[in-house]
């Protein structure tokens, strides 16, 4: 039987990965990620879950272990944060070059300078050119849940997963959480069989030297795992909610079919979204939300599908590429430039280094949406304050 309790977002991962049985665990303490390792070494300790911990000096050398670990064959797991993500970024690149099936959870914190450990999405999306797929959650359950999704889909298509949540709105927010039964994850979630690893008996190498003759090839292949996954994210989470009572897939649209104006969001921003949606549709006003929950690969069709009703659609970036823009807005944009009949298409940054996206807020951002010219929406720095602007001279 499951049992409900109230956790912290932290904690929802690590009873994600005590429940998906991993065996190796390795990483190093990044405010706002600790709490996760910490309480999985707490597991080990007590010998709740029967997983060697690796302590390490850096993230660097976190990701390293559980390649080594990942290539032996068996389940791993790691956890980090902003700059600790940053100084992976090698071997995020060595791992997924590698197919190996990792997952890991990047508790989405800003990258500095300035410092701060408050949430924007730059950290993981500045990961997106890599190979890991990643998932952005909602609430603590979809941590849960996602954290046990990630290894279904990691192990499937032989490429690692990244588990994306916001510093402390979910980190450090303890929410009710249905924690399955052990039996019924076993069912959905079975025993690691990789099919290439390291084995005395069998000698390979891994790893080394390619020449062009093979290289561009090994990357059309990382690129159809990526398409696999577009198709299998829905079969797998259609499967997880069969199982558990709750679907996921790579979008959730809520009440898009008569929308005039859709909100694209990802993350916790999405929750604050619903419920202005919410009382917007009861006053009169057809407004929708499509939440990406998949980001790479990028679900083209399925946004083509659903964007492609509407008049307009206003993309809520809690993020900055710096000379370009919002990166859901850009890559939105990108999905549907050959559509004849493609809505008008408003970017808005909103959010950075932790400001507060509140229900003021994506109220006066929904008027502006449904009154700014096209034109003067392709980027839009939405809840600045005004008074201590700096202009660049």
């Amino acid at each position: 039987m499951s049992e409900r309790k109230v956790i912290m977002g932290n904690h929802a991962v690590s009873y994600g990965v005590k429940l998906a049985r991993v065996q190796v665990i390795s990483a190093y303490p990044i405010t706002p990620q600790t709490q996760v390792v910490e309480m999985l070494s707490e597991m080990c300790a007590d010998a709740v879950l029967a997983a060697k911990f690796l302590k390490v000096e850096s993230e660097h050398s976190a990701l390293a272990a559980v390649i080594g670990a990942a290539t032996l064959g068996v389940r791993t797991f790691t956890a980090t944060s902003a700059q600790g993500l940053a100084l992976m970024h090698e071997l995020v690149h060595w791992s997924a070059g590698s197919r190996l099936p990792l997952v890991m959870a990047d508790v989405n914190r800003a990258m500095a300078p300035g410092w701060s450990i408050w949430p924007d999405q730059l950290d993981a999306l500045s990961q997106r050119d890599t190979g890991w797929l990643q998932l952005y959650c909602e609430s603590n359950q979809e941590i849960l849940d996602l954290t046990l999704l990630a290894y279904r889909l990691a192990e499937s298509l032989s490429m690692p997963v990244m588990v994306v949540y916001d510093a402390f709105v979910l980190s450090h927010t303890s929410e009710p959480v249905e924690i399955p039964d052990q039996s019924e994850v076993d069912a959905y979630l079975p025993a690691l069989a990789s099919r290439t690893k390291l084995d005395l008996k069998t000698p390979a190498a891994f790893g080394g030297l390619t020449s062009p003759e093979y290289y561009f090839e090994f990357r059309y292949m990382m690129q159809q795992a990526h398409d696999r996954a577009l198709v299998l994210m829905d079969e797998i989470g259609a499967e997880f909610g069969r199982r558990f009572g709750r679907n996921y897939g790579a979008l959730e649209t809520i009440d898009c079919d008569d929308a005039e104006l859709i909100l694209v969001t990802a993350g916790a921003s999405s929750s604050t979204t619903r419920v202005v949606v919410q009382e917007r549709r009861r006053r009169g006003q057809n407004i929708g939300i499509v939440k990406l929950r998949l980001f790479r690969p990028f679900p083209v069709d399925a946004i083509r599908r659903v964007l492609r009703k509407a008049r307009r659609v206003a993309v809520i970036d809690r993020n900055l590429s710096v000379g370009c823009g919002g990166i859901f807005a850009q890559e939105i944009r990108a999905a549907l430039c050959d559509l004849s009949d493609r809505p008008e298409i408003l970017g808005y940054v909103a959010g950075l280094g932790g400001r507060d996206i509140t229900l003021a807020l994506l109220n006066a951002l929904i008027d502006d949406a449904l009154e700014r010219k096209a034109e003067e929406g392709y980027l839009v720095f939405w809840g600045l304050k005004e008074e201590t602007l700096y202009v660049e001279r």
